[in-house]
């Protein structure tokens, strides 16, 4: 009782410093969870290896906590990871789409009321994730859901791909034609280059390699929009700080929406939270700002819990934090509905205690920016922010590495600067997942 007691202490202690991360990593632009679980993974032999843990954790239980650091910051991600894209323009991949409408209310003076707004959307994802998750067993398990979608695998993903692109139709910045061919172009472009750097040696000069994927995505989605945002600085007017007054059924209906396709991306190779989000907006009708924000908010948390499930259901990895979970941990298949396995159960107590602070912190750090944006050395931010990360991608990839963020950064840029979707870059995912699919 007393070892279940102080373990639990333990995964608590551990999990709060994983919310400490994730609240790093939303709050700096470029900055991905992904890369918190790729470091956390390769320093994890020399964390089992110091005396004193190896002497009061069990081993098992130590990787079980380092799981927990990983899995919270994700959580504490998707919460924090609005705030940057809300007052200063720089989003990731996740909250691109979420750029336009943050932009309009921050102009409005209204930042925020948005930050708030997206922090309902992924705590009511939270709530929604739970209330699903036997759902989503039996789905699974009992009706082999993965199973009848594994032989139609390729056809799914090029037909998502092909409706992400058709759908640049839209545009308003542009002819119809050309949107969809500069998407094309831009999904074709970023698959090439991740099928370049798929099986890319790494030489990580000081013992930390990680993969390409690190720089990859670093330069595709996030120093490619620091770059971009450094060019573009728009007027911004003093912020209010006021809590925003919705109808109860508005906010139903976009965590629902959201929550519901943020769990269709967790089993689906190469098709990320990016995705989702774009999806999402095609299926709904009301697109003011507010319900778009908590829309997407709630895509991005709902992914983190059913990328989870889907861990422990099919044993596939669909996400940098469980691809990190999976090498840590010994992963038991969840057969039965009355017998989850305990590693499952503690993972979930994590997203539990990260979930709840993860809003407080939101809302606090989102007022706190509201009150004193105006007096922060925005250019000089970002200009340290963009000396970070390639400083990271140095000490985990090497100069081969430097390389891969530079072409990645400027394939970013592309859709940035002409206005078609950043979901776009994600052919670096999914047209090698296809092309592999292909040729079996």
């Amino acid at each position: 009782m007393t070892d279940s007691f102080l373990f639990l202490l333990l995964l608590f202690a551990f999990s709060m410093l994983g919310v400490l991360l994730g609240t790093i990593t939303g709050l700096v632009p470029g900055f991905h969870p992904n890369n918190v679980a790729f470091i956390l993974l390769s320093i994890t032999p020399m964390i089992v290896a110091v005396p004193l843990l190896d002497t009061l954790i069990p081993h098992d239980m130590l990787l079980l906590l380092v799981a927990s650091i990983i899995l919270a910051a994700s959580v504490a991600h998707t919460f924090l990871n609005y705030i940057p894209a809300a007052f200063i323009g720089a989003p990731e991949g996740d909250t691109a789409l979420a750029l336009l409408p943050a932009h309009r209310l921050l102009l409005e003076g209204r930042a925020y009321e948005a930050t708030v707004l997206s922090a309902i959307g992924s705590f009511g994802a939270v709530i929604f994730s739970f209330l699903f998750f036997i759902p989503f067993y039996f789905i699974f398990s009992s009706l082999h859901f993965y199973e009848l979608l594994r032989g139609s695998m390729l056809y799914l993903l090029i037909g998502i791909s092909a409706l992400l692109i058709l759908t640049e139709g839209f545009s308003e910045r542009m002819e119809a034609y050309q949107a969809i061919l500069l998407s094309s172009f831009v999904f074709i472009l970023s698959g090439l280059y991740g099928y370049m750097i798929l099986n890319m040696p790494v030489h990580a000069p000081f013992f930390f390699p990680s993969t390409m994927l690190f720089p990859a995505l670093t330069g595709l989605f996030g120093l490619s929009t620091i770059l971009f945002s450094l060019l573009y600085t728009p007027e911004i007017p003093e912020q209010r700080v006021e809590e925003p007054a919705l109808e109860r059924g508005g906010i139903m209906r976009s965590v629902i929406s959201g929550s519901a396709l943020g769990s269709l991306v967790s089993f689906l190779p190469g098709i990320t939270s990016a995705h989702a989000t774009v999806l999402a907006m095609l299926a709904r009708r009301n697109r003011e700002p507010e319900q778009v924000i908590m829309t997407l908010s709630g895509v991005n948390t709902a992914n983190v819990f059913f990328c989870l499930g889907t861990l422990f259901l099919i044993s596939r990895a669909r996400s940098g934090a469980t691809i990190a979970i999976s090498r840590l941990l010994e992963v038991q298949a969840w057969s039965s509905l009355g017998s989850p396995p305990p590693v499952l159960i503690y993972l979930l107590i994590t997203m539990l205690i990260a979930a709840p602070f993860s809003f407080f912190i939101t809302k606090y750090v989102g007022k706190q920016f509201a009150l004193h944006f105006l007096r922060l050395p925005y250019r000089k931010m970002l200009i340290g922010i963009a000396i970070f990360l390639a400083l990271l991608v140095l000490l985990f990839t090497g100069a081969l590495g430097l390389l891969v963020l530079l072409v990645g950064t400027c394939i970013g840029l592309i859709p940035i600067y002409f206005g078609v979707r950043r979901s776009n870059c994600m052919g670096v995912l999914l047209l090698p997942i296809i092309v592999m699919l292909w040729q079996t």
